[in-house]
């Protein structure tokens, strides 16, 4: 297939899907793990702190088209593989070819992690509100907060893609 003004062919989702399935199989025949993304339905994140990081995460994009790709890829199984580990996620996501994503993550600082203890300090409601996922809005809104909250700034997340887009989050990032 011939390349129009630099792009690549487009693939159709069921060959995106069909060729994700190749790359899982390829992967176990050779002993290598495979953790796809699964997604039921059209919500990607059920749980607050899964809504929270994807607004976090979504309000760092440099080029808005690429999270509804991104978001494409993921629903459509394009996430062969992923691979969550303390600071750090590794990911397999299929597309015209199979890129490798890596995001690295720096740890939250003793002293920050202290102070927002201190800050949420007697604001919980009780043990079973927070086992149950529901915290007040006053600390869900410290911990959630730019620059000050849990998440991570823009300059504590590195992410690299080994595919040719030079965006600092290509759609394959914003998948996974």
């Amino acid at each position: 297939m011939s390349w129009y003004y630099n792009y690549r062919p487009y693939v159709s989702v069921a060959q995106r899907r069909q060729k994700a399935q190749h790359e899982m199989e390829k992967r176990r025949k050779r002993g290598l793990p495979v953790s796809p993304v699964a997604i039921a339905g059209r919500t990607i994140a059920h749980t607050f702190w899964g809504k929270a990081w994807c607004d976090n995460l979504e309000s760092y994009s440099d080029y808005a088209n690429r999270l509804p790709r991104g978001r494409t890829y993921v629903r459509n199984g394009s996430v062969v593989h992923l691979e969550i580990q303390p600071g750090k996620v590794n990911a397999l996501v299929c597309g015209s070819e199979l890129y490798t994503v890596e995001i690295t993550i720096t740890a939250l600082s003793d002293a920050h992690w202290k102070s927002l203890k201190s800050q949420c300090s007697g604001q919980i409601g009780s043990l079973v509100e927070l086992l149950q996922g529901r915290l007040s809005k006053s600390v869900m809104d410290l911990v959630t907060q730019h620059d000050k909250g849990l998440f991570p700034k823009p300059a504590e997340i590195q992410m690299k893609c080994s595919c040719p887009d030079w965006a600092g989050m290509c759609k394959h990032i914003a998948a996974v």
